[in-house]
């Protein structure tokens, strides 16, 4: 007797995240459904124009406002930023640079540099004490 393999499946937020796009600009029947892996994979092989739209102009999820902006997640709630942004928006704050931004992206240069002298460092030998 063979097992019939049910499809994995996962809640559109999870897709959204995968696919990088906001959840609340999702079309309804995305949000309200459930979405397979063969679907995902669709989904990224070949996006449809509504997915094709949200990567292009947003609004985009904090993860990607973050990477766009060269700054954290946490920096973006430093700076205020707590909701989603459209591409119109982050060019915008790319263009004027407010402060809290140019000092976002200082902080986040200065933890790169001490992420790439930590992977650099040899690595100390562990002491074991004598028996």
């Amino acid at each position: 007797m063979k097992s019939q393999k049910t499809p994995q499946t996962m809640k559109p937020a999870t897709a959204a995240k995968k696919l990088g796009v906001y959840l609340e600009a999702t079309p309804a029947e995305f949000q309200e459904g459930v979405v397979s892996r063969d679907e995902l994979n669709a989904l990224q092989a070949d996006p449809p124009e509504w997915l094709r739209d949200l990567r292009r102009d947003g609004p985009h999820p904090r993860p990607v406002v973050a990477a766009k902006l060269g700054v954290s997640i946490g920096g973006l709630v430093r700076g205020g930023i707590t909701e989603s942004l459209t591409t119109e928006q982050i060019d915008a704050l790319k263009a004027d640079i407010p402060t809290w931004l140019r000092k976002e992206r200082a902080t986040q240069a200065e933890v790169r540099r001490e992420e790439a002298r930590l992977k650099e460092r040899p690595a100390e030998p562990v002491k074991r004490p004598r028996s």
